[in-house]
């Protein structure tokens, strides 16, 4: 009888290159995408070493962490920043790669334009020198981020040398409410796993939930994997995953479409196949979940109130909570709905494509922010901007007293001036609310692009279900 496997072990067990017995396995990576910010001391090394990229074909950089939002001039870009693009420029032009440079119509942030362009295709090895490489994973492909030397590794040799992770298997039951999305679902799961929960592992997303979601709901759950501290996120292909695919630029066309359908048919999880860990959590009673501390693992429904840290048994966690409400100056038993904020940022790898954007104008419709309150709304590539566009989403955000921008990761991690002063609060859609992660002293409760847009009208924390009724 033959083993049976997960999703998982599939794809690992057809890209091993070598495999040493108590030695980490040489894995062939399919895809490697690159951008300015954790490549130059990687493309160095070759330069060091006299060696050539190995498949430039297998490599694609994009300009997205440093670029500029408010308009593509680089005249608005600060010096680092600067020179982190003219480097990225010489080096693809030196290796001879392909760049996506700050005027390219196909440019935009590294884990929006994988997808889109149909780089990113079900059964690959991906790999790129940014954490939230995860994204790509709902795809039912092996998807991590890596560190530069890696980065230097890929290039030189399309491998890498990787320890085999454990498996864990999430599945979501039940059916979504109104104003709870995918950003709901993970923010739930790492409130209940914690930013460490998923070490070790990759977590393969399943259930009727999951199921349900569309490409860009998947992308989102799989983008923030990472928070929970596992090393990569998967969903298994399905027809969804088909017709997302069918007909984009790097997609396989004619004969070949046919040939790689029949493949990705076959790559889900053998029904009896076991996995180190399983969870389950139901979404039918589930609310817009909103952050109130530090890290992703610290959030709530938004309908409670914040947690007190003399109900925390475990010392440590007890003591990483107090640090955290003091640095977002909040109270235990305080409610966060209603909380005053000072921005709201839709963007992010996490969130902003169109089904985000298109989210967050049927709440804003009609509506106009507050004095006080400023939005921000960047799209996550040129291409998603110009069908947004098409579409009068930048008319709503316009309208409603918003600011709308060009694609680039922006205000997630506090880029050209797109960032939170001292003290300031956020509501955000992106990934990360570390201290300092939107600008030094800033405060970020991560939300939902319905929660976001809810509170942009607000100019406090909001529920978005009382905009939906």
């Amino acid at each position: 009888m033959p083993e049976l496997r997960t999703l998982f072990q599939k794809i690992w067990d057809r890209h091993i290159v070598a495999q040493e017995p108590d030695s980490p396995t040489i894995l062939y990576i399919d895809l490697h995408l690159v951008h300015e910010v954790t490549s130059p001391q990687a493309f160095q090394g070759l330069r060091q070493k006299g060696l050539r990229v190995r498949r430039p074909d297998r490599t694609l950089a994009t300009m997205d962490h440093s670029t500029p939002t408010a308009l593509l001039d680089y005249r608005l870009v600060d010096e680092m920043a600067r020179k982190q693009l003219d480097k990225l420029q010489a080096n693809c032009e030196e290796f001879d790669l392909r760049l996506l440079d700050l005027h390219d119509p196909q440019r935009g942030i590294v884990h929006v334009i994988g997808p889109e362009l149909g780089l990113t295709q079900p059964g690959m090895t991906i790999v790129c020198g940014d954490s939230h490489t995860s994204t790509h994973g709902a795809f039912g492909a092996l998807a991590f981020g890596i560190g530069t030397s890696e980065v230097e590794h890929v290039l030189a040799s399309q491998c890498l040398l990787q320890d085999k992770p454990r498996t864990l298997r999430v599945e979501f039951d039940g059916t979504l409410p109104k104003g709870v999305s995918s950003k709901d679902m993970i923010l739930a799961l790492i409130a209940k796993i914690g930013i460490g929960g998923g070490t070790g592992h990759v977590i393969e997303y399943c259930g009727s939930a999951v199921r349900a979601l569309d490409m860009e709901a998947r992308m989102t759950l799989c983008n923030m994997t990472i928070e929970g501290g596992a090393r990569s996120g998967m969903v298994a292909p399905d027809q969804v995953t088909f017709e997302y695919l069918a007909g984009r630029p790097f997609a396989p066309q004619g004969v070949d479409w046919e040939a790689s359908l029949s493949d990705w048919q076959n790559l889900a999880s053998d029904p009896e196949a076991e996995f180190d860990k399983n969870m389950t959590l139901d979404v039918s009673d589930l609310e817009p979940m909103v952050t109130f501390g530090t890290n992703p693992g610290m959030g709530a429904p938004i309908s409670q109130p914040v947690p007190d840290p003399a109900q925390e048994k475990d010392v440590n966690r007890r003591a990483a909570l107090e640090k955290a409400l003091k640095y977002m100056d909040l109270q235990p038993g305080q409610s966060v709905l209603g909380h005053p904020v000072d921005m709201v940022f839709i963007g992010s790898c996490t969130n902003s494509r169109i089904s985000d954007l298109r989210q967050a104008a049927g709440v804003l419709r009609g509506g106009k922010i507050p004095q006080g309150t400023r939005l921000l709304v960047v799209p996550g590539s040129e291409q998603v901007r110009r069908q947004a566009e098409a579409e009068g989403l930048d008319r709503i955000v316009k309208e409603a007293g918003g600011e709308w921008r060009y694609s680039g990761c922006s205000m997630c991690i506090a880029m050209n001036g797109d960032q939170l002063q001292p003290g300031q609060y956020a509501v955000s859609t992106s990934n990360r609310n570390f201290e300092g992660r939107q600008g030094t002293g800033g405060r970020t409760f991560l939300a939902s692009p319905l929660t976001a847009a809810a509170s942009a009208l607000r100019g406090a924390v909001a529920d978005p279900r009382a905009f939906l009724d």
